[in-house]
């Protein structure tokens, strides 16, 4: 690499962590040698390429520009000047003259604003991207949209996900294509398969879990390059909340280290642990507090409290008694229910049928309203109208 910047930020945190906790051992040196070495080498990559840029520009062959542009871009990520990479790729595309040619630049452009944390820069150039006609006419033709279509699914799942739209980002994920996917320089494999079983985990419900992710044939194989995600994912489709619980807690750490998922892993953790509450509750009248404490390695008070939230934000419909510590079931009074259900149908139906009987009537007196004329003798669209009657 010769990103020399990103080498001092991480030797200066790495010297201030060593000052808070001195039983770590002294930091090390940073290296100015390498600082030096790397940096000089950098200026003069960037000043030949800037001069083939020229070069190219003064022979105005459009390949060789987008070329130069393109090696530009790299360089500077490389660099980690990664605003002045966003607007090497961008410039590159006024000399695309090929369908292929406008895919590298959309994927350059997803690529660098990925690292830039730019996600609606990446979800409006996945849209770009997939507006462009499709590559050739053979068999290349499939396995090249297969591969961009893998691609596209992965980058804009991770703006999902980076924005919090959870369901979204699970979908998106789903459709990524196991045999097509290679996308080292944004997301792995097991990195697909972490974000789109959790996101799955955190909003689907039971049917769409089992039919959607469990079911899933292309998932499956992500699945397995990760034991732990998949046993999580079929123990809490099992019910075994508390060994679902107990893996997710053993992953966590891990997943605190994740550049992309670190902000949401305790946003995500809590709507797996609220939705496995409704789900264990949901088929009685009556649940033990001492039992669910059981089922879900926690105390009985800690139990209250996570119930008494679920409860206040309409997500569970019951009471506790908490001198018996039971969960009751809210009764719901299914014959007034049924009746208010019934004379909302009926009024739906009733204003459907006026206003089929008052369009009958219109037509059958060839009532109709005519816009005035302007001077030219056209009709006016945005004049006011006047009715008229013809027989």
């Amino acid at each position: 690499t010769m990103n020399t910047q990103l080498y001092r930020r991480i030797m200066l945190r790495w010297e201030v962590y060593v000052r808070q906790n001195p039983e770590q051992g002294p930091a090390p040196q940073l290296d100015t040698q390498w600082i030096d070495v790397t940096e000089k080498q950098a200026a003069v990559k960037l000043e030949k390429l800037d001069t083939d840029l020229k070069h190219f520009k003064g022979n105005s062959i459009k390949e060789s520009i987008r070329r130069g542009y393109d090696d530009l871009g790299d360089h500077h990520i490389d660099c980690g000047d990664l605003n002045n990479a966003l607007k090497c790729f961008s410039r590159s595309r006024d000399y695309c003259t090929s369908s292929k040619h406008v895919i590298a630049m959309c994927l350059n452009v997803i690529k660098a604003s990925v690292y830039l944390g730019n996600w609606s820069h990446v979800h409006n150039y996945v849209a770009k991207a997939e507006a462009v006609p499709e590559l050739g006419d053979t068999r290349e033709r499939s396995a090249q949209t297969n591969a961009l279509g893998a691609k596209l699914k992965a980058a804009d799942g991770l703006s999902k996900l980076a924005c919090g739209n959870y369901r979204q980002a699970a979908r998106h994920f789903l459709q990524v294509s196991f045999e097509s996917f290679d996308y080292s320089q944004v997301l792995s494999p097991n990195n697909v398969a972490v974000y789109g079983g959790l996101c799955a985990l955190a909003t689907f419900d039971r049917q769409e879990l089992q039919q959607k992710v469990l079911s899933c044939s292309s998932f499956k194989m992500f699945l397995e390059l990760e034991p732990q995600a998949r046993d999580v994912l079929f123990k809490f489709h099992e019910s075994k909340y508390a060994l679902c619980l107990k893996t997710l807690a053993d992953i966590k750490d891990n997943l605190l280290l994740d550049i992309y998922l670190s902000p949401h892993v305790n946003r995500l953790y809590n709507l797996i642990r609220n939705k496995a509450m409704i789900q264990y509750f949901s088929p009685y009248r009556s649940a033990s507090l001492a039992k669910m404490s059981e089922a879900f390695n926690t105390t009985v008070a800690d139990l209250e409290d996570e119930l008494t939230s679920l409860i206040l934000d309409g997500h569970i419909s019951a009471r506790i008694d908490s001198s018996a510590k039971i969960l009751y079931a809210r009764d719901i009074d299914e014959r007034s229910s049924t009746f208010a259900n019934a004379m909302e149908v009926g009024r739906q139906y009733q204003r459907a049928v006026q206003g089929i009987i008052l369009r009958s009537a219109v037509l059958q007196r060839q009532l109709s309203v005519k816009a005035p004329t302007r001077e030219d003798g056209s009709e006016s669209a945005g004049g006011a109208p006047s009715s008229s009657t013809t027989r």
